[in-house]
């Protein structure tokens, strides 16, 4: 259920288009729908304006495919994040509609394309092509929330010309997802660059001194730009999330 589903739903029974009861039965889910290992929050996309999302890791199969289907009866699109080969196949024999997104570990599992709800462009960066899973995440969150994506990849700041080079998408994005590992640099290099606000996002990527993602994570902290907002390792589904929600305002 979303506000415009509700919307209309109310006005159908206003117009006499809708009995009370038929109203009231697709109502009844509100705020969740309990399915023993799962309280699905149908009400979710009214209150935030961002449906329910999945989190597939320690979930199962079924489990998923439980949730997913109790989303689709109500009429939501589902987002499965973080979902290892096996559990893609899986959602693909399942939902034959499901488009997967290997290397973001995704799946998308809806009737037909997005709305475009946001104003303006997501740019997604990453300083390696390493970081381009958790970029990835980012991207097809972003876009399944209804934006324009684009992405830069492998202009980190060891080769720091291949960015300034591509200085106009930096200037014309409305938002920017900055996704990096090491030490993190890039996400203050952009933030000197734009005056719109970036979103950055530290990776595990890196070697023994990089602490699984912490180093960067405290460089992106500690950066001198006070444009930029950092999100926790690895989560490129937040930053998509947060990016959309600035790209509505």
């Amino acid at each position: 259920m979303t506000a415009e589903r509700l919307r209309q739903l109310l006005k159908e029974v206003a117009e006499g288009k809708t009995s009370v009861d038929t109203a009231f039965g697709k109502m009844r889910s509100l705020p969740f729908e309990s399915l023993g290992m799962a309280n699905v929050d149908h009400h979710r996309s009214i209150r935030q304006g961002i449906p329910e999302v999945i989190l597939g890791e320690g979930k199962t199969a079924v489990q998923i495919a439980a949730i997913a289907r109790a989303m689709r009866r109500s009429g939501a699109d589902v987002l499965v994040t973080r979902l290892d080969p096996a559990k893609q196949r899986a959602i693909r024999k399942r939902f034959r509609e499901a488009v997967l997104y290997p290397e973001a570990r995704c799946a998308v599992i809806r009737s037909g394309k997005p709305e475009i709800k946001g104003k303006g462009t997501i740019l997604v960066v990453t300083a390696g092509t390493s970081d381009i899973p958790v970029a990835e995440e980012a991207a097809v969150t972003a876009e399944f929330l209804g934006n324009r994506v684009e992405r830069l990849f492998d202009v980190g700041v060891a080769g720091i010309h291949r960015l300034l080079l591509r200085k106009e998408a930096l200037l014309t994005a409305r938002v920017l997802v900055v996704v990096a590992g090491m030490e993190g640099a890039l996400a203050s290099v952009v933030g000197g660059l734009t005056d719109k606000p970036v979103i950055a996002v530290p990776t595990s990527v890196g070697y023994g001194a990089s602490f699984g993602g912490v180093s960067a994570l405290l460089g992106m902290l500690n950066s001198c730009s006070p444009t930029v907002a950092v999100v926790n390792i690895d989560n490129g589904f937040g930053a998509g999330v947060y990016s959309s929600v600035i790209n509505r305002l």
